[in-house]
């Protein structure tokens, strides 16, 4: 197997592997937590084949994905990594929260630095925005971070066109993470061509569907009962009926293509250009190199326009999530500076 290859993400010198790994799922939201022990294995296998770019947040868990990583980083592995990790997700009294105010950003960057066993953070995202708090007061305490050497670079996810130039004119930017896969494409009309104007990577998340174009309707019968993709609606019955000829039509492409139709849906998102990093999630050492197959699979503009004409808007069924939760894309921008008084 080729060892993966390098991309420049974003402007700022950051420099990843051309495809990441996604860690939540071995500790959290997908069913149980997975084996240590195992996982260990996994990050360790991912580093070796040449996927060096991981990311982690402290709302996984909360907080075992970051230790876990802690652990499988030592003797000599974290200088091989580039490590991402994200705040702005709060728990408390059971409730979710999404916090943005300086103190918040600097204890929840303190946690993190501790708990993965670090000195520095390569890439820290805001992992959704607060939309009470002016962007330019969250991005003033990352940038702090960044002159006191605790982060490399900044990221954000899950903003708006709008709210991503306002964050970029306090500190440059240097990754947006999305989702952005066969089936969710509304990052496509501003959101990514204002990651291109401003010269910032995307890192696309999800990019198979939340497993859905790797194995069909049918995971829905196999996933723990306390999976959060349970209660997805594009995964309910009624949308999963019509969503399942989507996933037929790409897995005769693949046939025809001689690969898995996981592993075209990746192709696909890999081919949306050089400034993109997929980012899929795996607990098993055999379905990640299936992904980092989809590397080696080269799209036509024939076959890219095949896939868009199965993929096409209507054809989806079913919100990214549901409308309860505060996972929800938030379009809604932060107030302006101006409002903003200090306490």
């Amino acid at each position: 197997m080729a060892r993966v290859g390098r991309m420049k993400l974003g402007s700022q010198g950051l420099e990843v592997s051309a495809q990441g790994l996604g860690c939540m799922g071995m500790s959290a939201f997908y069913g149980p937590p997975k084996p240590e022990e195992d996982m260990i294995k996994l990050i360790h296998h991912a580093v070796e084949s040449g996927v060096t770019f991981l990311d982690t947040s402290d709302v996984y868990g909360p907080h075992t994905n970051e230790i876990l990583l802690g652990k499988a980083l030592k003797g000599g592995m974290r200088e091989k990594v580039e490590l991402a990790t994200k705040f702005g997700i709060s728990y408390a009294d059971g409730k979710r929260d999404v916090r943005g105010d300086p103190a918040y950003v600097r204890a929840a960057c303190e946690g993190s630095l501790k708990r993965l066993e670090i000195d520095c953070i390569d890439l820290y995202y805001q992992h959704r925005i607060d939309t009470r708090v002016p962007i330019e007061i969250t991005m003033g305490e990352l940038k702090k971070l960044v002159e006191e050497g605790k982060i490399k670079y900044i990221g954000l996810s899950e903003a708006s066109a709008l709210t991503i130039r306002r964050a970029h004119a306090v500190h440059p930017i240097t990754a947006i993470q999305l989702e952005w896969s066969l089936w969710t494409r509304d990052v496509e009309e501003q959101i990514v061509p204002t990651c291109r104007e401003l010269g910032i990577g995307i890192v696309a998340y999800s990019p198979l569907g939340r497993g859905f174009f790797s194995s069909g309707p049918k995971m829905v019968d196999t996933i723990a009962k306390d999976d959060f993709r349970k209660h997805l609606p594009r995964f309910q019955a009624e949308n999963l009926e019509h969503n399942k000829t989507m996933f037929e039509r790409v897995n005769e492409m693949a046939t025809k293509k001689g690969c898995t139709p996981g592993q075209l849906a990746l192709a696909w998102v890999h081919h949306q250009g050089s400034d993109v990093c997929p980012i899929p999630g795996t607990t098993k050492i055999e379905n990640f190199d299936q992904n980092i197959g989809a590397l080696s699979v080269k799209l036509t503009p024939e076959e890219m326009a095949e896939l868009e004409s199965i993929v096409s808007a209507e054809a989806v069924k079913g919100d990214r999530y549901s409308g309860g939760t505060s996972f929800t894309w938030m379009e809604s921008d932060t107030p302006p500076l101006s409002s903003w008084r200090s306490e």
